[in-house]
């Protein structure tokens, strides 16, 4: 459920005259998200993000999230980067809660992607894991497989039955996923949750990649994996869209060629992925209550991709 933290109009006028971004205009809060209370801000110069961390992201982590994007954008990568304010900062703290200005960028989330969207997010994707490559902070990946499946076991076997009598296998499926995941993958800094909702997009052309509070250090091919489990499929995981996964391939290897290695593993990758966001969501739905206003994501949407991805082996990939 999305939390807001209300920010009046002279409270933001203070915070954004410590920026050089002219005066403020406008603020207008924005109701995607849900971890974060942010506004669209609009000033003399500008359009602007500003965000408000209000749970799951560690203030420790923001040098690393923040640089992240800094360094991205000077590369060329299509990130928002950070608004650093008079005194050089890239986020205050206000009333406890730490705030950043991020460049607002164009563009519209694809709802129903073509080929050539999932072809140019392929190869923006390539384009930040070579960018990144020499970027100086590292973060560990707390959703690893041992991390998901340890999420699973803690919610248990009866637990689990009760959202769908089919996914407690989902334990076992974990343990064989964790027992063969391939530790020995080229690395670099990886988004990790590269959902259709984090891209914009104008046309085939990407404008944007956004919400990088997932990124961390990781093989950069399990990050394509997470990117095709994430577009290449309908809503509930059904139906497995060809010409979107191999587009999103081709497209990525147009600008980082996979080795052999990677390209092998790329089945139990994206089992590994499925694996994440099942935990995530058996997580999240045992935690909400039913009468809560925000609609629960159902793990079986996932479980049914990494059952694809068991049955297709390589060919998911060609």
């Amino acid at each position: 459920m999305a939390v807001y933290t209300h920010l009046g109009a002279e409270e933001l006028a203070r915070l954004i005259a410590h920026y050089d971004v002219g005066d403020l205009v406008s603020a207008k809060g924005i109701a995607e998200g849900v971890s974060n209370s942010n506004w669209l801000v609009e000033t003399s110069e500008g359009r602007f993000i500003l965000t408000m961390y209000e749970r799951r992201i560690d203030t420790a982590d923001l040098p690393f999230f923040l640089g992240l994007l800094d360094h991205l954008s000077e590369a060329g990568c299509p990130v928002p980067r950070t608004i650093h304010d008079s005194a050089g900062d890239a986020w205050r703290m206000v009333d406890g809660k730490a705030v950043a200005l991020i460049e607002f960028l164009p563009g519209v989330s694809p709802t129903s992607p073509e080929p050539g969207q999932a072809r140019a997010v392929g190869s923006t994707l390539a384009r930040a894991h070579l960018a990144a490559r020499d970027f100086p902070r590292a973060r560990p990946n707390d959703l690893a497989p041992a991390d998901t499946l340890a999420i699973l076991r803690q919610c248990g076997t009866a637990a689990l039955h009760g959202i769908d009598t089919e996914l407690p296998a989902i334990l076992e499926i974990g343990a064989g996923i964790l027992r063969k995941w391939p530790e020995e993958l080229p690395q670099s800094i990886i988004h990790s949750d590269l959902f259709p909702d984090n891209v914009l997009m104008l046309g085939e052309r990407v404008t944007g990649m956004i919400d990088f509070y997932f990124a961390c250090t990781g093989a950069m091919a399990y990050d394509l994996a997470v990117t095709h489990a994430a577009w290449c499929f309908d809503a509930c995981g059904e139906q497995f869209d060809e010409r979107l996964g191999r587009a999103l391939v081709e497209g990525y290897e147009e600008t980082r060629p996979l080795n052999e290695i990677e390209r092998s593993a790329l089945p139990l990758l994206a089992e590994g992925a499925c694996l994440r966001f099942i935990a995530s969501r058996a997580q999240d739905w045992l935690d909400t209550p039913e009468d809560a206003l925000v609609q629960r994501k159902n793990p079986m949407d996932f479980m049914r991709r990494l059952e694809f991805y068991r049955a297709a082996g390589q060919s998911a990939f060609a």
